[in-house]
């Protein structure tokens, strides 16, 4: 559920500034009368994201057991590709975040309310397909799916409210910080849906050394144990490892934190991060 929450956290802070930015420029720019054309781009990358997440769960769930889990194993490491991206080029870009927006909806504005809708609907969805990927990974690979999904909305629903205090200008939050240390954590959880992917392919055949253990400790810590759900909730950790598993999470960890870490983005100013915090400014 943990994890869960910071996936939704993250990502809808994420889909909320970009929304932020967008409302506060037509606003600014003497363009109210369209709002409507951005709010239903909006709507539809919104419902385009939770139908892709549907269409995920029906797909695994019509397969036959080899088939889903070769189809989330692979889907587990497309997720893993896509938030590592995410995480990096949101630390590397999110200084020109603003600006790239703002030429977009000038350009747009100049050709009609369908224009708007496109604009809004293609920088929404980006987040809204990547949020729904994640999140349906994390999820399926989760002992509670009920309280899995009700991490994520309450980390969506959270991050609207900040989202709305940020643009209102009620809250102020340094987002440079903010986004460095919940990418860290994001990584964290990463490795734990890679290390899932591949014991699913391992278990679909595609890849060996499914039989080959590294250790078990489920006797000592069940998965439906308070220390199981715990770990499992935020590090999705696996009670029967095997030796690939362990080699993937331990490889992908501390490679991509070093990385993460090590190459820190130049001039992040608190210039930076209060031009973000507020969109309506500047």
């Amino acid at each position: 559920m943990l994890a869960n929450y910071l996936i939704g956290l993250r990502e809808g802070l994420e889909a909320s500034l970009v929304v932020g930015i967008l409302v506060a420029y037509v606003v600014k720019t003497g363009r109210s009368d369209k709002l409507g054309s951005m709010w239903l781009g909006t709507g539809i990358a919104v419902a385009i994201s939770l139908g892709f997440g549907a269409l995920l769960t029906f797909t695994s769930r019509s397969l036959s057991e080899q088939a889903a889990h070769a189809f989330a194993g692979t889907m587990s490491i497309i997720a893993v590709i896509l938030v590592t991206w995410m995480v990096f080029w949101m630390r590397r870009t999110a200084r020109e975040m603003r600006g790239d927006l703002h030429g977009k909806l000038e350009a747009a504005a100049a050709g009609g309310g369908l224009a708007l809708v496109f604009v809004a609907l293609v920088a929404v969805l980006r987040e809204g397909l990547e949020t729904a990927l994640f999140l349906w990974a994390a999820t399926t690979q989760s002992t509670s799916t009920p309280a899995a999904l009700l991490g994520a909305l309450l980390g969506i629903g959270t991050a609207v409210l900040i989202g709305w205090g940020v643009y209102r200008g009620s809250m102020k939050l340094n987002l440079a910080t903010f986004f460095t240390w919940t990418g860290a954590l994001l990584i964290i959880v990463a490795a734990g849906v890679l290390a899932y992917g591949v014991r699913d392919l391992q278990e679909a055949g595609i890849l060996p050394g499914g039989s080959n253990i590294a250790f078990d400790v489920s006797a000592t810590i069940p998965e439906d144990s308070a220390l199981g759900t715990v770990l499992g909730g935020f590090f999705h950790f696996d009670p029967i490892t095997t030796w690939l598993q362990l080699v993937t999470y331990v490889t992908y960890l501390t490679g991509t934190m070093s990385v993460y870490f090590l190459r820190r983005p130049t001039q992040v100013s608190k210039r930076v991060s209060s031009r973000l915090a507020d969109p309506v400014a500047h």
